[in-house]
């Protein structure tokens, strides 16, 4: 059993966000589609506000960085990682972005306003 499957298979709701990180996301249809890059997390409420899901590309490169809200994850403890609850083509037409732009993901009149038409209200 690896460090990730025994943090996933305590009884505690808690993970520290490093163990998070890298963790395999798959869509509705039980794909794997990529994996959690990084969270963002309000820096005034502490609360996860997106998982920045990675996936395309080969080796790194050529992957899209697509802030996906954090209320539409579920976990999914037998496969010992997320479900977002969209098909490939949902994700591929998500907002996505490089990695330097990520850093202004927080604008709320600019990129949560095209997160939020995406993936409808979720906070």
């Amino acid at each position: 059993m690896t460090e990730a499957q025994s943090t996933t298979d305590s009884p505690n709701p808690l993970i520290f966000a490093g163990k998070v990180n890298g963790t395999p996301v798959f869509n509705a249809a039980g794909e794997r589609i990529g994996h959690i890059q990084d969270l963002a997390i309000g820096k005034m409420t502490g609360q996860v506000a997106y998982a920045i899901l990675s996936f395309g590309g080969f080796l790194g490169i050529g992957e899209k960085h697509h802030p996906v809200p954090w209320s539409i994850l579920t976990y999914d403890p037998v496969n010992h990682g997320y479900i977002v609850p969209r098909d490939k083509e949902q994700l591929r037409l998500a907002p996505s972005y490089d990695l330097g732009e990520l850093a202004d993901l927080g604008d709320p009149d600019e990129r949560r306003k095209m997160i939020a038409e995406h993936w409808g209200p979720f906070i």
